[in-house]
């Protein structure tokens, strides 16, 4: 086993696919989205399963499940678009610090907040995504990587989806009494 190490290619780079046939300009602007992606995907993940961990009440297990499911969508969400970013030639974003710097999103505090709290938080955050992903699907399609468009259109359906459901969690009927 070989001892030496040496760098196959430098974070921030793009070496554009021979085999996809997409231009090294184009490369670059897709690889720059696809990352700013993949790292407001690990912040979401992360706020999702401190969500999951800490939420508490008369609705807990329902909250942590879909909480505990929707991070797990954002983990393989995450991990095709690091896949699609290496794939068109380029790195993609890795270690926590670097994704939190270089997400669009902030994430909320370490603090432990209300379940509502949490989730309106969780919600503005995927509106944040979600507009972002939409810029990306019209990016890819303008420059002509209908892959990465249809591999975007699809994560911004789940997406969407669990917007939805946790904007229902936070609508004031309810079977709890005060």
């Amino acid at each position: 086993m070989s001892t030496q190490e040496s760098v196959r290619q430098q974070a921030g780079t793009v070496e554009a696919s021979e085999a996809l046939r997409l231009d090294q300009e184009k490369t670059e602007q897709l690889v720059e989205a696809l990352n700013t992606d993949l790292a407001a995907t690990y912040v979401l993940y992360h706020q999702l399963k401190k969500h999951h961990w800490n939420v508490e009440g008369a609705e807990f297990r329902d909250l942590h499940l879909f909480l505990g499911d929707a991070a797990e969508d954002a983990e393989e969400a995450a991990d095709e678009l690091a896949e699609r970013a290496q794939a068109l030639g380029g790195v993609p974003l890795a270690g926590g610090k670097n994704l939190e710097e270089n997400a669009p999103v902030e994430p909320e505090g370490d603090d432990v907040y209300d379940i509502r709290t949490s989730l309106h938080n969780d919600m503005e955050m995927y509106g944040d995504i979600i507009e972002t992903v939409r810029d990306h699907v019209e990016l890819a399609e303008g420059l002509g990587d209908h892959a990465t468009a249809e591999m975007l259109r699809e994560q911004l359906v789940e997406l969407e989806e669990h917007a939805h459901h946790i904007e229902h969690y936070l609508e004031d009927d309810t079977l709890v009494l005060e």
